[in-house]
């Protein structure tokens, strides 16, 4: 065949790129399972961190199975949804993700931190930029925040990324997400300013568009859990 013939050239074309999607199908098969374990410590790391507990990726899996005593979905009445309890990276609990119009339920982790339950319910939002999400751990009154973990995939460095240091998280435990019987989330207020109906912490400064996101987040992502908390906050007064 002529080379120099555009025949040839779409020949030659087409082969190159057929060996280039086979290559890339490879490649994406044969590295699947360490992208999935990847994945799977990264949200143990998550999880972990709103235990106050910052380990390596190494040391995730270890940890998340020694401090993880239960996982489970819930209804929409805060009730367990019966069969799905289990604490391996299988489990319908961390397989679920907010948000999954296919999911059986909201999920649910408890841990044991010296003597002490505590539940973790993950959260999601909108920021700036795209999606930002987190993980709340809360003592076994419902409301009281034990720690918190903040995550984000495009917030602009310097401002709106701060969510997900600790200098922004670490104002979140010792806050309420109830006041009395009431249901009032924690509020992200600019920098200076108070609110008087919720309990609050300070927003990013030059990141007002995050904050709002994250106390929107806090709000309603939190707020599907609010029959699951009162249920708890009930039992412990």
């Amino acid at each position: 065949m002529n080379r120099e013939s555009s025949g040839y050239t779409i020949i030659y074309a087409s082969v190159m790129v057929i060996l280039v999607a086979l290559g890339l199908a490879f490649t994406h098969l044969v590295l699947r399972d360490r992208q999935i374990a990847n994945v799977n410590t990264d949200k143990m790391q998550q999880i972990l961190r709103s235990l106050q507990l910052d380990v390596t990726a190494a040391e995730a899996q270890a940890k998340y199975t020694e401090l993880i005593k239960n996982a489970y979905l819930i209804n929409d009445e805060g009730v367990k949804v019966e069969g799905t309890e289990g604490i391996t990276p299988d489990d319908p609990a961390f397989s679920t993700e907010l948000g999954d119009a296919t999911a059986k339920g909201l999920p649910v982790y408890e841990a044991e931190i010296e003597g002490s339950l505590k539940y973790i319910i993950p959260m999601s939002g909108t920021g700036l930029w795209g999606p930002i999400w987190g993980y709340l751990a809360i003592e076994p009154d419902g409301s009281t925040i034990y720690g918190a973990d903040m995550g984000h995939s495009g917030e602009t460095p310097g401002l709106g990324a701060e969510i997900e240091h600790a200098e922004f998280t670490n104002q979140f435990p010792g806050k309420n997400l109830f006041r009395g019987a009431e249901f009032t989330s924690v509020a992200v207020m600019k920098p200076g300013k108070s609110n008087s109906h919720r309990d609050y912490v300070d927003g990013i400064s030059g990141g007002t568009i995050t904050s709002r996101g994250v106390d929107n987040m806090l709000l309603h992502s939190v707020g599907r859990y609010k029959n699951f908390l009162m249920n708890l906050h009930i039992a412990n007064q």
